[in-house]
């Protein structure tokens, strides 16, 4: 089987798996998430919605342009945070998740808007097929960590990200536009490649970058999840729990 099509089927299973479980009629408001797995989640909530007649009074609220697009696309209601500022659950997708449950999120560049959602939602979940779990960050994702800056900023962050932690933070460039990345928020992106072999705390780490002027935001989730799904390459739907 074709790469592509056999990690987009143990997406899909993983999709399934977890909006199936997760949201029932009792669930008002959906947070949606970004990225290519996230595109499954959606195509299972128009389904459990226009072909099973059923979640009627679910709301989705947005993450990002994409997952705002995804949302009106598939004809379903579409939210926000200012009318609803209370999440039932949030699904996404994610980099990478480690044994402990910390993701990388961002690849997509929507890690900011991810994050102010998903802080929003009573539970947490984290789709992926079986090439986003690793023992450790690194092992799986060798893209580095996002990290969201006011394009004034991007030279002393990562100076300043560099001097504390080590390894090479650079400027995300466009391939389709001359310069930068821009996010849906007007700002540029780091790509912070940390030490392989050394030890962090991620805790630790989050913190002290969010803390440096410039920052808007990481692309590290420490402590966020509530249960990861993982689309395995033999049909199964692994789960993990926080």
């Amino acid at each position: 089987m074709d790469d592509k099509i056999a990690l987009d089927k143990a997406k899909n299973l993983a999709a399934q798996a977890a909006v199936d479980q997760w949201v029932t009629e009792e669930t008002k408001v959906v947070g949606i998430g970004s990225g290519s797995t996230i595109v499954f989640a959606v195509e299972r909530l128009a389904e459990r919605v226009w072909k099973e007649g059923a979640l009627a009074d679910m709301i989705c609220v947005p993450s990002s342009y994409q997952a705002r697009k995804l949302i009106l696309d598939h004809n379903l209601t579409l939210g926000d945070l200012d009318r609803n500022p209370k999440i039932d659950v949030y699904i996404d997708g994610a980099d990478e998740v480690d044994s402990h449950m910390v993701l990388i999120k961002g690849g997509g560049g929507c890690l900011m808007q991810e994050k102010i959602v998903a802080s929003c939602a009573k539970n947490i979940i984290i789709i992926a097929d079986y090439t986003k779990k690793s023992l450790r960050l690194g092992e799986q994702w060798c893209n580095g960590i996002p990290i969201e800056v006011a394009p004034m900023a991007h030279v002393p962050v990562k100076l300043k990200i560099e001097e504390l932690f080590g390894g090479q933070a650079m400027l995300r460039i466009a391939l389709k536009k001359a310069g930068p990345i821009v996010t849906d928020n007007g700002n540029f992106l780091l790509d912070w490649k940390f030490l392989a072999k050394r030890e962090y705390n991620w805790d630790e780490v989050n913190r002290a970058i969010s803390m440096i002027p410039g920052v808007l935001e990481t692309g590290l989730f420490v402590n966020m999840a509530s249960k990861c799904y993982f689309g395995m390459a033999d049909g199964s739907v692994k789960a993990q729990n926080k």
